[in-house]
């Protein structure tokens, strides 16, 4: 089954709002799944994280997390390294708690590094991280493919790193395709994005995705931020046809400004299309 997430609580949530009721409300939309947005800072109360799962489960809504932006696993100042690791664990931890499935992880910058010592560095961090696994044995530490130049991940750099951790990636195609000013946006392009995952980490892993999508903003250096699906050049019909034809399986979070309404849209187009 796949599953199109909203990115945080719908705009249109009733006060007071909040997790729970976000939680709630997307499934009165229709919406079977949620990514929370920890993207500040992670929450510290485990009942809260009880309660989360609690409503998630009984609503069948399934849940990823957005783990915090202030992070660097590449930073050269041990005091920025060992914060942005303790961040990470956090939020796998209350994930854990909250019965998430997947963390998403902005993994690290290049400072002008060589692309294969910033890897280096990323991947001795992330085998700390790991360390902690009994924390969070349920939740799959999910380093994304990033939209600039300057940012630790390429396609490759991910997948190589996920496998080498067995674990999964969060394939971003609208970062790739700002990564590449204008590349990554057709249905070859995609399937070459697919086959290169099955390549890197079976073709059962296809079966249980963390992925983003959204329409982008992006120039010469890169991304500059999200756009609503139809007032961008992503071409995301034909992507949804590809997810649909590969019959791509886990959850896409649409992280689109219109939030629920685009994730509807995804949807409602993927549930229409014919194969």
């Amino acid at each position: 089954m796949l599953r199109f997430a909203v990115a945080g609580c719908p705009h249109t949530t009733p006060k007071p709002g909040g997790t729970i009721e976000g939680i709630k409300y997307a499934k009165k939309l229709g919406i079977t799944a949620m990514e929370i947005e920890w993207v500040q800072n992670v929450p510290k109360d485990p009942k809260r994280m009880e309660e989360i799962r609690k409503i998630s489960e009984a609503m069948d809504v399934t849940l990823t997390v957005h783990a915090p932006y202030y992070i660097n696993l590449n930073s050269p100042d041990p005091v920025t390294l060992a914060a942005s690791k303790r961040r990470i664990i956090d939020a796998l931890s209350m994930g854990e708690i909250a019965g998430v499935r997947s963390v998403c992880v902005h993994a690290a910058f290049n400072l002008g590094q060589p692309p294969e010592a910033v890897y280096k560095n990323v991947y001795k961090a992330v085998e700390d991280i790991l360390k902690q696994k009994k924390l969070f044995p349920h939740v799959n530490l999910g380093l994304e493919t990033m939209g600039k130049p300057t940012q630790f991940g390429t396609l490759e750099d991910v997948l190589k790193i996920s496998k080498e951790f067995d674990l999964y990636p969060v394939i971003d195609p609208a970062h790739l395709h700002a990564r590449y000013n204008g590349a990554v946006n057709s249905t070859k392009e995609w399937d070459e994005m697919f086959d290169l995952y099955e390549t890197y980490l079976g073709k059962a892993s296809l079966k249980n995705v963390h992925m983003h999508f959204s329409g982008i903003a992006y120039g010469p250096k890169g991304e500059k931020h999200h756009l609503p699906l139809q007032e961008s050049d992503a071409k995301w019909k034909d992507f949804i046809t590809v997810l649909k034809k590969r019959k791509i399986e886990g959850t896409v979070v649409c992280e689109s400004p219109l939030l629920e309404e685009d994730t509807l849209l995804m949807q409602k187009t993927y549930e229409k299309i014919g194969v």
